[in-house]
C-alpha cells in the first residue's frame, strides 16, 4: 500500500465544533458520540489516529475554515462570523491555528507541522525507512485557509505565511475576493490583489470552491502553483448544475498549469441527485476510481490527480461509499485502479507523489 497524502481535512473545525479528539480511534469516538448532536448533524466520524496509521496516511492538508452566517442553518454551529465581519472571521481562523499548534505541542509523537521541504522530508523519511510501516511517526499537517474572509486585507497575506499557512482557497461561499459555491462571480479587484500578494509569498492557490469564472481568471493571471485540493469532475455528474464541481475547461487549465486535483469520496459529489437522506447502497469506491480515471484521461497520464477526502467536513460515514468505514479504507482504491490498468508507479503518483511534487515546488527549503 502506498502512503497517502490527503489534501483536505477540516480537523480544527471538528475539534472546536464537536470537541472531537483525533488521537482516539474511530470506534472509540463513535461510541462516545452515540446519539449526540455531532452524529445528528455531521454523521459518524471517519478520522482517527489508528485509522490514519492503518490507512498509511502520511500527510494531510489541514484547514482553517469558518462560514459566513448567511450560509449557516444550525444553531449549534460555532465557527461562523456575521456577514462582512472580517475581524470576527480573522479571530476564528487564528483560534483554529492555535488548535493545530496545541496538537503538535501536546502530541508531538502524533502530529507535526509541515512548512518547509526539510519538514516534509523528515516526515517522509519515516515512511521510506527500514522499519516502515511499523515505525511510529507523526502525521504531517500542511495548513491551508479555506474561504479567505479571515484574511482582512491582501496586505495581511505575508503574516499568514509567517504563521505557517501554505495554501489559500479564496472562496468557500462567495467572498469579497471572488464568487464561490452557490454564489457565482468573477474575481474582484480585491481578489486580484489577493492573488498578487499570495504569489509574492509563494502560496499555493486552491481553486476548489471558486466559481468557474473566477477560477478561469485565476488560471490566467496567477503565476504561482495552482491546485484543487478537493473537487470532482462535473462531467461525471450529469444533471447537477452546482458550480462546486470542476468543468472540463477548469480541469484542462489546471492540468496545463501542472496542477493536481484531489478527488472527493463524498456521495453527493459522486452520484448526481444523491441526497443525505438517501442510503449509501450502490455507491462504491468504483465511483471514486472513475473520477480519478476521468481526470487521468484528460491529462493523458496519472500525474495530476490525488485524493482530497474532506472526511468529517460536514458529512460522515452515512454519506460516503458503502465500502468505506473510515479513512483507512481509501487504500481499497488501489486494486480498482490496478484493474483499470494503472501501474504501481501510477498508484504511487496518485496516492502521494503528485502532492509531494506540488509541495516540493512550493515550500521553502528551511
Amino acid at each position: 500500500m502506498p502512503p497517502l497524502i490527503d489534501s483536505h481535512e477540516d480537523l480544527a473545525w471538528n475539534i472546536l465544533t464537536f470537541g472531537r479528539d483525533y488521537t482516539r480511534s474511530v470506534i472509540e469516538t463513535r461510541q462516545l458520540e452515540r446519539n449526540t448532536q455531532a452524529v445528528k448533524e455531521n454523521g459518524d466520524v471517519l478520522l482517527g489516529w489508528p485509522e490514519w496509521r492503518q490507512g498509511q496516511v502520511a500527510v494531510v492538508f489541514s484547514t482553517l475554515h469558518a462560514a459566513p452566517a448567511r450560509r449557516v442553518e444550525f444553531a449549534w454551529e460555532s465557527q461562523i462570523y456575521p456577514d462582512g465581519d472580517y475581524e470576527n472571521a480573522h479571530r476564528l481562523y487564528r483560534n483554529q491555528l492555535g488548535v493545530y499548534h496545541r496538537l503538535v505541542e501536546t502530541h508531538p509523537d502524533k502530529f507535526c507541522l509541515i512548512r518547509t521541504t526539510d519538514e516534509l522530508d523528515q516526515v517522509w523519511e519515516h515512511w521510506q525507512g527500514p522499519s516502515f510501516p511499523d515505525a511510529e511517526c507523526p502525521l504531517g499537517m500542511v495548513l491551508m485557509i479555506e474561504g479567505a474572509d479571515g484574511v482582512r486585507t491582501p496586505d495581511e497575506v505575508s503574516e499568514w505565511w509567517d504563521l505557517g499557512v501554505r495554501i489559500i482557497c479564496p472562496a468557500w461561499a462567495g467572498t469579497r475576493y471572488c464568487g464561490g459555491t452557490l454564489e457565482p462571480g468573477p474575481l474582484t479587484k480585491d481578489g486580484v490583489a489577493l492573488l498578487d500578494a499570495m504569489d509574492a509569498c509563494g502560496f499555493i492557490l486552491d481553486l476548489s470552491h471558486m466559481d468557474e469564472a473566477a477560477a478561469l481568471q485565476a488560471l490566467e493571471i496567477y503565476a504561482g502553483v495552482v491546485v484543487a485540493t478537493h473537487a470532482n469532475a462535473a462531467a461525471l455528474l450529469k444533471g447537477n448544475e452546482s458550480n462546486r464541481h470542476l468543468s472540463d475547461r477548469v480541469l484542462s487549465g489546471l492540468i496545463e498549469r501542472g496542477g493536481v486535483i484531489g478527488v472527493v469520496p463524498y456521495n453527493m459529489f459522486l452520484e448526481s441527485g444523491w441526497k443525505t437522506s438517501d442510503p449509501r447502497t450502490g455507491i462504491t469506491l468504483k465511483h471514486v476510481s472513475n473520477q480519478i480515471d476521468y481526470i487521468c484521461q484528460i491529462a493523458g497520464d496519472a500525474f495530476h490527480v490525488g485524493i482530497g477526502s474532506d472526511f468529517d467536513g460536514g458529512f460522515g460515514l452515512q454519506a460516503v461509499p458503502e465500502d468505506v468505514d473510515s479513512i483507512a479504507d481509501l487504500q481499497k482504491i488501489t486494486p480498482l485502479l490496478e484493474d483499470q490498468g494503472y501501474s504501481n508507479y501510477d498508484l504511487e503518483a496518485i496516492f502521494n507523489q503528485n502532492w509531494r511534487n506540488i509541495l516540493n515546488k512550493s515550500l521553502p527549503n528551511s
